[in-house]
């Protein structure tokens, strides 16, 4: 029989080790031949991107001894940064950003010039040409001051291209310049062939690219450029050539990212068009959501009503078939022969690396993510909710800016635990979970992060806010203009209407959310008054800081979002919590990375001193060594551990886990804990 305790005080077999340990995160899959190379981040090796490669033998081993770490800096978020040709490997390095060869049994040799300052050229995305001799890449050169970290931050100082890299370390070119930014290249079967995408600020690479193909010729010289497609309110992403050399992509022109053939129409053919979404936003680089099997067969991935399928074309058809898989998330599609390498995952299971069978529907698990596991009954399913959502603005926000009625979809889990039970009559918590982004959306793949609080009497909210991917076009604009508008009118939406339907208590709502939804918690305390606490993790408090002092890539971010800086200094002062932080009177805990270019730690550190000199219960944990975003054990524990702890405090009770303090300014203000019975 379940013992009887209160929601949020109960004990759970996911403590907060096991965030952290026995676990990996996979990204960049890679064939090569039989064999399969990815790139394992590990939090117990201080955030490590391990390079790994499994043989068709089943043998797996590191290719890179420690401290070799492989990860790339271009746009700060990087992404691939790994190639493969015939077992040697090619990558850039973390420590000083230069690219790198591993030949079979020997140690890395650098390919690209020692930078003048470290980190000052950096290389993303490379793709073997013309027969191994030559990676193209894209290239990142930071010039000077205005570099980040230097004075002035942004785009100043910083320089974009596309580059052929000599496999052999005898040089480069550039292939192409002249442009802000340029995406993942893809290289045609045979080498010789060359295509990309470019964009220009302020333009992000979802709202308007361009794609260009150009030929490769002997020292991978790049003849005339060629427009393919796209413009400034057309996004195209992924180019990627079929066995035959045909030139394919993803475009939103219909409103939904879908596939396209370079096939002698203007702008390309449609392929197989549907309501739903085969790419997301590019943050980082080496999206894969389709690929091209050794038969001819298309495979692909795609995104509606919140759930993801996996499922291919075949030649001369005129739809794609939907396997019957047990996953529900895909990503990293890479051709294997007959089969098709990805990371899945479900609601029950954890990212994995697999190999999937389109003919049969068989999956064969390379490479877990996690080596160790809960009992499935702790595991809360979630529900895929739409809600409505109402007009909000933030106080002070200029007349007119209120948006109409919409709806907010939102991942609903309730409280899970089978040894454990609420008094009759109480309603759980609810902890709402905000993305970061703020393009980017939910996922319904097992998430220890999220079961930790399941699984101690917490309802948890995963909510695809206005401006998430994954529904079209159309709903990701509607932030446009209206950042810490519609965000948190949606958020604070999802939790009032979970508590109209009886499933969570009114009185006990939190919010918590990293970047750019550390923003949209911020103006939820500061602007309503839906939520008991809330925590931001390296959130903006300064949209007018952000965009004067961030990084390139985002340097022009906020024109669409918000408004163009500084002509519209007036609107980012109206909605950013450090100028009204008078009006917070809600309970708040920072996390901080102290090492953060993206959001520097000056943001968190001035509304901290805001709430404590206005007599705010408000916590602040800065994290050395970290960046935007948490990548090592220690951190990643100690910030679970404070959070539960900071939220035992506001709101009354004793967590059962054994905490370690955190220091709270102006505790006084909170209740006394209660008996968890």
């Amino acid at each position: 029989m379940a013992r009887v305790a209160r929601f949020g005080t109960w004990s759970s077999p996911i403590g907060v080790g096991m965030l952290a340990e026995k676990v990996v995160g996979l990204d960049d899959p890679l064939v090569d031949g039989e064999d399969a190379y990815w790139v394992e981040s590990r939090p117990s090796e201080g955030g490590r991107r391990a390079l790994v490669r499994r043989r068709a033998s089943g043998q797996v081993e590191d290719l890179l001894p420690e401290p070799w770490s492989a990860r790339t800096l271009v746009h700060e978020y990087g992404g691939l940064c790994v190639a493969v040709h015939s077992g040697t490997v090619y990558f850039s390095s973390y420590a000083d950003q230069r690219l790198y060869r591993a030949a079979p049994g020997c140690a890395p040799v650098p390919i690209t010039p020692e930078p003048p300052s470290p980190g000052a050229l950096r290389y993303a995305a490379p793709s073997v040409a013309l027969g191994g001799a030559w990676l193209v890449c894209v290239r990142e050169r930071h010039l000077g001051p205005g570099s980040p970290g230097g004075p002035g931050g942004g785009a100043a100082g910083v320089v974009n291209d596309l580059v052929a890299v000599a496999c052999d370390g005898s040089g480069e070119h550039v292939l192409a310049a002249g442009r802000d930014f340029f995406g993942t290249p893809a290289v045609s079967p045979d080498g010789r062939r060359v295509a990309w995408c470019s964009w220009d600020l302020p333009a992000m690479p979802w709202d308007g690219t361009e794609l260009y193909e150009a030929t490769l010729g002997p020292g991978a010289v790049a003849g005339p450029a060629r427009l393919v497609a796209g413009g400034p309110s057309e996004s195209i992403t992924q180019p990627r050539y079929s066995n035959e050399g045909l030139l394919h992509f993803v475009s939103d022109r219909s409103g939904w990212w879908n596939l396209y053939a370079d096939a002698g129409e203007p702008g390309g053919r449609g392929i197989a068009p549907m309501e739903a979404e085969l790419a997301g936003p590019d943050w980082v680089f080496g999206q894969a959501t389709y690929a091209f099997l050794r038969s001819g067969e298309l495979v692909a991935t795609w995104s509606a009503a919140g759930e993801a399928s996996l499922g291919v074309l075949r030649p001369g058809g005129a739809g794609f078939e939907t396997l019957d898989l047990p996953f529900t998330s895909f990503r990293g599609l890479q051709p294997r022969g007959s089969r098709i390498l990805a990371i899945a995952g479900s609601p029950t299971s954890c990212e994995a690396l697999v190999l999937i069978d389109p003919e049969t529907c068989a999956v064969e698990v390379l490479r877990e993510s996690r080596s160790s596991q809960v009992d499935q009954r702790y595991l809360s399913r979630p529900r895929h909710l739409v809600l409505p959502s109402g007009p909000a603005g933030p106080r002070g926000a200029p007349a007119g800016e209120e948006r109409a009625p919409a709806e907010v979809h939102v991942l609903f889990y309730p409280p899970t635990n089978p040894e454990l039970e609420a008094p009759a009559g109480e309603r759980p918590p609810l902890l709402v979970m905000v993305h970061g982004g703020p393009t980017a959306s939910v996922s319904s793949v097992l998430d220890y992060g999220l079961q930790f609080w399941t699984s101690r009497g917490f309802a948890v909210a995963a909510v695809d806010y206005g401006g998430s991917s994954g529904y079209g076009r159309a709903y990701r604009e509607r932030l446009r203009g209206s950042w810490g508008i519609v965000d948190r009118a949606d958020v604070e939406a999802a939790a009032l209407g979970l508590a109209d339907a009886g499933l969570v208590d009114r009185d006990r709502l939190l919010v918590r959310g990293g970047s750019a939804g550390g923003y949209t918690v911020l103006c939820c305390l500061t602007f309503g008054s839906a939520f008991a606490a809330g925590t931001s993790r390296y959130g903006v408090a300064d949209l007018g800081a952000l965009a004067r002092e961030t990084h390139k890539f985002e340097s022009r971010y906020l024109d669409g979002l918000v408004g163009p800086w500084p002509e519209a200094q007036e609107v980012y002062e109206e909605r950013s919590p450090l100028f009204h932080s008078e009006l917070i009177r809600t309970p708040l805990l920072v996390l901080q990375g102290l090492e953060d270019r993206i959001v520097p730690p000056a943001q968190a550190e001035a509304i901290v001193e805001a709430l404590r000199d206005a007599g705010v219960p408000v916590a602040y944990l800065a994290f050395e060594g970290e960046q935007h975003g948490f990548r090592r054990a220690e951190t990643i524990e100690r910030a679970a551990s404070a959070e539960l702890y900071f939220y035992g405090r506001v709101l009354g009770f004793e967590p059962a886990d054994d905490l370690e303090p955190v220091p709270i300014d102006n505790a006084g203000a909170l209740p006394a804990p209660r008996p968890a019975g």
